[in-house]
């Protein structure tokens, strides 16, 4: 056994994921045992299905991987409930096995794969076509495997959980909670690796400031409630309008961001520029319906700015956008009349 303890240290001491540790096992087990066929499977008791996750086969007996069988037609759902853990003659004890009799096992151990939690995650197994004797401390070394596949299995989940968990917080801490867009974190982050890009490649980056003209008479006039589903329904037509490579995000308020890729050359820039703003724009301007309310909305104040490959602080583009916006603003205002 010292070979095998100490391979089974190495294995433990390395092992990065449940399939790295758990093929080492099988083969250690195989020598341990001498039975032709090691395996761990998964059961799943809702569907009522033992898949084989990994095997190691030799001579006639042959586990496949993916082998799904019905929970009540195994031979690990027999020995558990009966507690016989080990049997050396399948074919006689168990006939009515179906999978079994159909693979050709006479021999046969398992034990099963708990996790922390008290819940089987499935079952370590050994199997042969011969007859064979139980090897001396075969079950124990069978649990002592199961209990560290139950072990990795568990750090695995941890790890997932914990990375789903951050990725929630992540999402969190980017995302306006009311429209469901990017916030202002993620837009800077995202107009700073577009302005990379942009030098890297050569393109120019447009940036399209947008501000709802009119939103606190909205409030005022109609509720707050109703002013969040205006802004709602501002925000789900920026994102049915975007583009291949546009990015969109609340800045805060009623004040809205576009990004999205230039021209590379500079003769197109104005042409590229006076698009964007006439799609930001149109998308922002005429009926809005908001339940029993409809609005016949004028659009907002759009100012969109060409940021030349080279400029790198996202906070100075905003700057530019936000006085372009301004300028736009005061125009439509001007042509409203006092």
């Amino acid at each position: 056994m010292d070979p095998i303890l100490d391979r089974l240290a190495t294995t433990v001491a390395t092992a990065q994921s449940v399939e790295e540790l758990t093929r080492p096992l099988l083969e250690l087990l195989q020598a341990a045992t001498g039975l032709e066929s090691t395996y761990l499977t998964r059961v799943d008791l809702q569907q009522g299905v033992q898949n084989i996750l990994y095997s190691k086969n030799t001579s006639r007996l042959h586990m496949p991987e993916g082998l799904a069988v019905p929970w009540d037609d195994t031979l690990c759902k027999r020995a558990l409930e009966s507690g016989t853990l080990f049997a050396d003659d399948v074919d006689v004890r168990w006939a009515q096995a179906g999978a079994a009799r159909s693979l050709g096992v006479r021999t046969y151990m398992t034990t099963p794969v708990y996790l922390g939690d008290g819940a089987m995650y499935g079952t370590l197994c050994a199997a042969s076509a011969d007859r064979h004797a139980q090897p001396p401390q075969a079950q124990r070394l069978l649990e002592l495997f199961a209990a560290l596949i139950a072990h990795q299995i568990e750090r695995e989940q941890l790890v997932a959980q914990l990375l789903q968990a951050n990725a929630r917080l992540t999402a969190y801490a980017t995302t306006d909670p009311l429209t469901t867009l990017p916030n202002r974190r993620a837009l800077l982050q995202e107009l700073a690796r577009q302005l990379a890009q942009g030098q890297r490649q050569k393109f120019w980056v447009l940036v399209a400031f947008i501000d709802l003209d009119g939103f606190k008479a909205i409030n005022d006039q109609h509720g707050h409630g109703v002013g969040d589903h205006f802004l709602v329904e501002i925000a789900n037509r920026l994102k049915a309008e975007l583009r291949a490579g546009d990015f969109a995000a609340r800045l805060g308020g009623d004040e809205f961001v576009v990004v999205g890729q230039g021209p590379a050359n500079a003769h197109t820039v104005e042409e590229a520029k006076h698009a964007l703003q006439a799609r930001v724009s149109g998308v922002t301007t005429g009926p809005i319906h908001l339940g029993d309310i409809r609005m016949d909305y004028p659009g907002a104040s759009v100012g969109v700015l060409a940021v030349e490959p080279g400029q790198h602080d996202p906070e100075q583009v905003l700057q530019g956008a936000d006085l372009l916006m301004y300028q736009v603003k005061a125009a439509r205002r001007g042509q409203r009349g006092p």
